[in-house]
């Protein structure tokens, strides 16, 4: 499943988001991933998450993205659940690809029973419908 932490920049979603990485792992029987573009939060999660830094592979965009994703699960096939911080830092503000990407991981997320999260940094209103068929907001 798909979930979305939408808010403008201060609205606490990182602060959430770290929050919902920590109890993730004192619940999981397997791996817990955070996503973030750089090394913002190595001292906020947990050790026990793997933590990841799209910045140090070079990944920039929607495509770049979801190969990414598909290739951590691809390495390791008992991921739980993943949190990606500063979305839109990431994968860029095109709504309509971003959309795109939701629908597409929303097939990896299923098949492979992961719950992916996501913080993105933006009011609402401004978002597409089509992200909505394939994400709930949280």
């Amino acid at each position: 499943m798909i979930k979305l932490i939408i808010g403008n920049k201060g609205s606490g979603k990182t602060k959430r988001l770290i929050n919902l990485i920590n109890e993730a792992v004192e619940k999981s029987n397997g791996t817990v991933v955070c996503i973030e573009k750089s090394p913002l939060l190595t001292y906020e999660v947990t050790h026990k998450a793997r933590l990841i830094e799209t910045e140090r592979f070079g990944v920039e965009g929607c495509d770049a993205f979801y190969g990414m994703v598909c290739g951590v699960i691809a390495q390791d096939h008992d991921i739980t659940e993943i949190f990606v911080d500063a979305t839109f830092k990431i994968v860029g503000r095109d709504y309509d690809a971003f959309a795109a990407l939701i629908n597409k991981l929303s097939k990896v997320s299923a098949e492979n029973e992961i719950d992916i999260v996501f913080t993105v940094s933006e009011d609402e209103a401004k978002l597409p419908a089509a992200l909505f068929e394939n994400a709930q907001k949280i």
